[in-house]
């Protein structure tokens, strides 16, 4: 077991080149946020966006793209009926995240599969919320495991592994994880992420006050926009989750209750002042 502290901030997060454009930082699509769940996915592309992600496109509902817009203007947004457009995005899109607000109709589903079959081989997926209980229940394959992340909580992770709550052990997840050849960042007030390469990564962080609707989605948003712009890797998204939790704990000192928003409000200088003490 490895656990996390700040050296994984110094690690990752680079100061940005002199010669550089919006393509350097990466291009995101951002995919969920049905008409009664909108706030997700906007609170995942503000995390993605803030953590520094160079263009990011949000394929959502109609209801959400004015939200949306007013909150985010550097997002660009699709709406779920514009299929030509959305695999047009989709084809340039270094990073992909689904499943923030994205709901179980079927139509989600067999975006999901749409996404999947179609995945490039230089293109990481993200899969939140909604879509690992679509995976789940649709039996759905990888076309590049390690190339993908899940981002479960417990009950999530119960449903994709198999697992009661009992049965997840740090032995039982790492062989769960080995048979999906996916990284697994399974969350809970210690969230420890799984992967291969390492024994297992835990994060020593996070508080109570962070236990609040969107904390999750805004973790998403963080690990996705992390991959667009730095090393692709278990470390990058190590790097996410710490720092998540990091910035919670910080606003947790003055704070009853830790908002994901204000997360991400703070990302910038947090970044800025990890970057700069690396270099």
């Amino acid at each position: 077991m490895v656990q996390l502290n700040e050296e994984i901030l110094h690690k990752v997060i680079t100061k940005r080149p002199e010669i550089s454009h919006k393509g350097t930082f990466g291009r995101v699509v951002l995919i969920g946020g049905n008409q009664q769940y909108g706030g997700a996915i906007i609170m995942s592309a503000e995390a993605c966006i803030k953590s520094g992600a160079g263009l990011t496109t949000v394929i959502t509902a109609k209801e959400n793209h004015s939200a949306l817009h007013a909150r985010l203007p550097e997002a660009m947004v699709v709406d779920f009926s514009e299929t030509k457009l959305i695999y047009q995005v989709l084809d340039k899109a270094d990073v992909i995240l689904i499943g923030p607000g994205l709901g179980l109709a079927k139509e989600m589903a067999l975006l999901l599969k749409g996404i999947l079959n179609n995945q490039q081989a230089e293109q990481w997926l993200v899969i939140d919320g909604s879509a690992i209980t679509l995976f789940s229940d649709y039996k759905l394959s990888l076309k590049f495991p390690a190339q993908t992340t899940f981002t479960p909580h417990l009950a999530e992770w119960a449903h994709l592994s198999g697992l009661s709550f009992v049965q997840q052990t740090n032995e039982n997840n790492r062989a769960k994880q080995a048979l999906l050849g996916a990284k697994i960042v399974l969350k809970s007030h210690r969230t420890t992420i799984y992967d291969d390469a390492v024994a297992y990564y835990q994060n020593p962080l996070g508080n109570p006050g962070m236990a609040t609707g969107g904390m999750g989605d805004t973790l998403a948003g963080m690990i996705t926009g992390f991959l667009a712009q730095f090393e692709k890797n278990t470390d990058t998204i190590a790097a996410a989750v710490y720092l998540h939790s990091l910035i919670g704990d910080a606003l947790a000192k003055d704070n009853y209750v830790v908002l994901p928003t204000s997360i991400s409000e703070s990302l910038p200088r947090y970044m800025k002042k990890f970057a700069t003490e690396r270099n």
